[in-house]
């Protein structure tokens, strides 16, 4: 049912009204990975989601010019109802090779449009339920600065039965659209070309979830 919706979804996040709900944020960070949790509450009775989402992210707060970010993606459904259109994932940084690997729970398919990274499982999520997604870019040698994602979940609160409506009628109908996303950003380091003692690259993101039960690779599409 996500998958028709999908193309929906990618082709512009504008197609239908997104609101962002108030958030209450917590972080912690360390010398090699940094780890943020988003909860999130509305406080608008007339703009209350079918669903609510917890966000954390671990990632890699450096990497050198070249090197790799992983991101490691966890979301739980607060409710108060299961989440049946929503997405996991968000936007890579820029200055990215176009092609990434991922790693979900079996029966997760994903999609790569301009800076846009969107996955969906095969099930809904229920109330007190968490999906997750790990994924791995490298950045091209060429990158400088720092490497910017905004990652999460963006969910539709969409009716059983209306899965077969298209864009133009769910807009015209004013389906609301939710996002919950956390900024994540890693440090690009440029180690000296002659160095004075030898430099040591930021150690590797220990595993943050359940070893993933699918890998695949996914490369960025033209648009």
């Amino acid at each position: 049912m996500r998958k028709s919706f999908s193309l929906f979804l990618v082709s512009g996040l504008a197609a239908v009204p997104l609101v962002t709900p108030a958030q209450a944020e917590a972080a912690t960070t360390t010398t090699a990975t940094t780890t943020t949790t988003t909860t999130t509450r509305t406080v608008a009775a007339q703009a209350k989601p079918f669903s609510n989402f917890k966000i954390s992210v671990k990632y890699n707060n450096r990497t050198r010019r070249g090197g790799k970010i992983t991101y490691y993606l966890k979301a739980k459904n607060l409710g108060p109802y299961y989440a049946d259109y929503y997405w996991i994932g968000g936007q890579v940084p820029k200055g990215v090779v176009p092609t990434l690997r991922w790693g979900a729970p079996k029966g997760t398919k994903c999609t790569w449009e301009g800076r846009w990274f969107w996955c969906w499982g095969k099930f809904v999520l229920q109330k007190g339920k968490t999906d997750w997604l790990n994924f791995q870019v490298t950045m091209k040698k060429g990158t400088k600065g720092v490497a910017v994602a905004k990652l999460g979940v963006i969910a539709y609160d969409v009716d059983q039965g209306m899965e077969n409506i298209d864009k133009e009628e769910l807009k015209r109908l004013g389906i609301k659209g939710y996002y919950w996303l956390k900024t994540a950003k890693t440090t690009i380091v440029t180690p000296p070309r002659k160095p004075t003692k030898r430099w040591t690259p930021p150690p590797p993101v220990k595993e943050y979830n359940p070893p993933a039960s699918h890998e695949e690779s996914n490369k960025k599409k033209d648009t």
